[in-house]
């Protein structure tokens, strides 16, 4: 059977770091000649809708999904970047209830094929019983995905095999307990692992984690086939007009990109010690700022436990000035910026795309993992050589301090060790560049051709 005339539908998990490996993943697959559907919410379809040109892309089509309303979501919910966390539940809860709707779109589109995300095990199930080969798309690093697994299918058995990975997240069993819709996060990853059919594909490549991507078929007992980086062309991005005019007046290599992901919102405490510790380093920085705004909780809670993350410490500003300092409030291309000559390093979660991002850019990153996947990946990058961590008093989740943060960026833009990451980074950057991904998405559509062949025997 020709790849071309497949037509392959995606549903991601309705946050912006998993979309975008989605639409990606399309771009390459469209490429190819085949159809493909990506299916979300309004509000994250509107996110990429200007990075996706019909003229280049003409067979992908952005299909829409409404999430019902249920009480205590408000309905301008949408996407996890306007969720805070204690309404996690609820969110995942209305995804879950889309599962009527999303089958009256299976059997409207037909797809040959789809790709789903972790968070949505009901997904294959509506799909087996079409005859509809689904596979789980993993948007996260190979590291953390292996060792999730290994707490999952081997928790009575010997310890993590990477002794060097034993103490970077010791929270991810409350996080695998946590319930939504009755069902666990450990019953969600294991059912999503169990129903991807023979294959689970990552958006990783094999020269920075070949190890952790075969241990993670060991424990899965699937082949697992790697996307490459899935970097997006920068040149379909749109940023403000006065970022590029302010950084355009600085030397090469000064400016430091602080950005915190789509997803976080930073605690009061936590603002105050990243602005001082900015206002420490004594370098120019441009920070993508993201508050907590007033319509996306209740008032109750707005003017309540949440009305304190709103503002920067007194006369942070005002001590800094104009030259030194850009700050954008909410949304700026976190890519766009990565590629200007100016940057010299990046303050980062370590989002598993930021990570990608700022190697794939050779920009140095200062690593400050917040939750979930980031500790893994933050270590990645210092093992990798292309970065470094900020101390923690606490261990890797634990409290930072405005000293520290201020450490963590001289360490990299200012002494003497930063020659070293800098060069480092400058390599990666090479081997992204001359990493053939087409090779890689070229055995994945072959497995693909097959699976749609052997359906189609039945």
């Amino acid at each position: 059977m020709n790849s071309s005339r497949l037509t392959i539908m995606m549903l991601s998990w309705l946050a912006h770091g998993h979309i975008s490996p989605f639409l990606e993943l399309s771009k390459r697959l469209s490429s190819r000649g085949m159809m493909v559907y990506l299916c979300s919410t309004p509000i994250n379809l509107d996110s990429i809708r200007e990075s996706l040109d019909e003229k280049v892309f003409p067979s992908i089509k952005l299909v829409e999904i409404q999430l019902p309303s249920i009480p205590g979501l408000a309905p301008h919910i949408q996407s996890t970047k306007h969720l805070p966390p204690h309404l996690m539940a609820l969110f995942k809860e209305a995804f879950d209830f889309t599962e009527p709707y999303f089958e009256q779109l299976l059997d409207q589109l037909q797809p040959n094929l789809l790709f789903y995300d972790i968070f949505q095990p009901w997904v294959p199930k509506v799909t087996h019983l079409r005859n509809i080969p689904s596979l789980l798309f993993l948007t996260t690093s190979a590291i953390c995905s292996a060792y999730l697994c290994h707490l999952l299918l081997r928790p009575n058995e010997e310890e993590f095999p990477f002794p060097e990975f034993h103490d970077v997240h010791k929270g991810f069993g409350d996080i695998l307990r946590r319930m939504a819709n009755g069902i666990s996060n450990r019953e969600r990853f294991l059912m999503g692992i169990n129903r991807s059919l023979n294959y689970i594909i990552i958006k990783t490549f094999g020269e920075i984690e070949s190890t952790y991507i075969d241990y993670l078929a060991q424990l899965t007992k699937k082949e697992i086939i790697s996307t490459g980086p899935l970097l997006p062309n920068v040149k379909d991005e749109i940023y403000p007009k006065y970022c590029d005019k302010w950084l355009s007046t600085k030397e090469m290599s000064s400016v430091v990109l602080v950005s915190f992901g789509s997803e976080y919102f930073l605690s009061q405490e936590q603002l105050e010690e990243v602005a001082l510790g900015l206002e420490l380093s004594h370098l120019k920085f441009i920070w993508i700022v993201r508050f907590l705004k007033e319509e996306m909780v209740s008032e109750s809670e707005f003017h309540g436990s949440c009305a304190h993350a709103q503002s920067l410490p007194l006369g942070f500003q005002e001590r800094l000035g104009e030259d030194k300092a850009l700050l954008v409030d909410g949304w700026a291309s976190q890519r766009e910026i990565l590629t200007h000559p100016s940057i010299g390093g990046f303050l980062t979660h370590c989002g598993w795309s930021s990570v990608m991002e700022g190697m794939g850019f050779g920009v140095p990153i200062i690593a400050l993992p917040m939750q979930l996947d980031q500790p893994f990946n933050a270590k990645l990058v210092t093992d990798l050589g292309v970065g470094v961590e900020v101390t923690r008093t606490e261990g890797m989740v634990g409290r930072f301090s405005s000293d520290q943060i201020a450490k963590g960026i001289q360490r990299v833009m200012i002494d003497e060790e930063g020659v070293h990451i800098r060069r480092k980074s400058k390599e990666m950057a090479k081997i992204i560049t001359n990493h053939v991904e087409k090779e890689e998405i070229d055995v994945l559509v072959q497995k693909m051709v097959a699976l749609n062949v052997e359906k189609e025997k039945i």
